[in-house]
Order: structure tokens, then C-alpha cells, then sequence
């Protein structure tokens, strides 16, 4: 495979329909139209600036990260590199530069939540190290009017 040459930088609202268009071409990625929106981002970006991440390649992104902390702990969202330009150490050095802007920020933790089904993506988080815990469950609740209002009654 012939490596190709890559840099990552700080992710912008400029970048979001590159980034957007990217997100649509992984397969099983997971989209939600309102985290995901451009006011989605935009509001995501604006709460953790500089810490986003996308990779550029001819003039193209070709890889992303939204990387955002709540002060104690970072995460890492929708990490991906376009199908064709994996295994050139993308995903790695994008990795890299969110884990060192969260460490600016004086955060020493970092976790993320990969489907079960990405076997691509869990078999790279597996082989860098990552630990995989089954010591507790994920729940997500949509805060909606209707599940606010059955939650509370």
C-alpha cells in the first residue's frame, strides 16, 4: 500500500460539510440529526475549541475526530478515516493530537464508545492499547418533552 502524506489540525465550522460529507461514506456510522447538525457541531466546537481534530490529504479531509471533555474526563466522537486512506497511521496521529489538547487542558482520561458491530474500529482502539470495560453499562435518554414529562411522573 503506497503511504500518503497527511496533516491533522484543529477542526473548524468551515470544515463541516467536508467533514459531514465524510461521516455519510463510513459504513455503520452512527448520525443524529441533532447532535450532528451544523448547530449541533457548532455548539460542540464552540464548548471544547481546538480540541476537534480532522485530517487533510491533497486538499481533502479525509479523517476526523470531535473531541470534547466535561472538565474531568475527555471523549471522543464520531472518530473516523475515509475507507480508502485507512492503515497510513491517520487515525493514530488524529488520536495523538486530541489526546495532547486534552492534555493542555490538564485532562488525564479519555474514553469512547464504539458499536459492538465496528470491527474495524474496535480491532484498531484494541490493538493501540485501549481497554475495553465491561464493568459498566451505557444508557442514553432523548430529552424530549414526552420522555422528560413520563420520567418525572
Amino acid at each position: 500500500m503506497k503511504t500518503v502524506d497527511f496533516a491533522v489540525r484543529a477542526m473548524t465550522m468551515e470544515d463541516y460539510e467536508a467533514v459531514h460529507e465524510l461521516w455519510m461514506t463510513i459504513h455503520g456510522f452512527g448520525i443524529r440529526s441533532v447532535d450532528d447538525s451544523r448547530e449541533g457541531v457548532e455548539r460542540f466546537l464552540a464548548r471544547n475549541p481546538g480540541i476537534s481534530v480532522v485530517a487533510e490529504s491533497g486538499g481533502a479531509i479525509v479523517g476526523s475526530i470531535l473531541c470534547g471533555h466535561d472538565g474531568r474526563r475527555g471523549c471522543f466522537y464520531h472518530v473516523c478515516v475515509r475507507e480508502d486512506m485507512r492503515r497510513q497511521g491517520i487515525g493514530k496521529a488524529m488520536a495523538t493530537a486530541a489526546m495532547r489538547q486534552l492534555q493542555e487542558e490538564n485532562i488525564s482520561k479519555v474514553n469512547l464508545v464504539a458499536f459492538k458491530r465496528n470491527e474495524v474500529g474496535n480491532q484498531f482502539w484494541h490493538e493501540e492499547g485501549w481497554q475495553l470495560r465491561d464493568d459498566l453499562n451505557t444508557y442514553d435518554f432523548l430529552l424530549n418533552e414526552e420522555n422528560i414529562t413520563n420520567f418525572n411522573s
